[in-house]
């Protein structure tokens, strides 16, 4: 719930490590994940389930509406790469250009409800028999 809104935006985000090396193990992969939640924590998304493996990380999420995942994922990518450089030094020899995440990520969506579902609710209620689309 938002001041104005009641939202239900959820997603399934998953984003690897430069290379795909396994980097991801012991301290390394326990600061990263501290440091997952502590920028979710900021930005007011909620972690529902998250896995971080050798190469990469799953997350399920629930995002505010007032945040893109466009930038939820700069955020966590960014703070977590500088973080982690700093204070694991060995990491820079693995990656010497400094980049520690791959450049993309994945992310779909997840509702209660299909796609199927919305479109019957929508013509069943239709005050505009022409209605908005074609």
């Amino acid at each position: 719930k938002g001041k104005h809104c009641v939202f239900y935006h959820r997603y399934h985000l998953v984003w690897s490590t430069k290379y795909r090396f396994k980097i991801l193990r012991g301290d390394v992969q326990l600061r990263a994940r501290e440091i997952v939640r502590q920028v979710c924590a900021e930005n007011g998304v909620e972690i529902l389930k998250g896995v971080v493996s050798s190469d990469h990380v799953h997350i399920f999420v629930s995002v505010p509406p007032k945040l893109a995942i466009s930038d939820l994922m700069r955020r966590i990518k960014g703070r977590s790469a500088y973080k982690l450089f700093r204070e694991f030094p060995r990491l820079k020899k693995r990656y010497w250009g400094c980049h520690f995440w791959g450049r993309g990520y994945f992310s779909t969506t997840n509702g209660a409800i299909t796609e199927d579902v919305v479109l019957q609710y929508l013509e069943k209620h239709i005050d505009n028999p022409t209605g908005i689309s074609r």
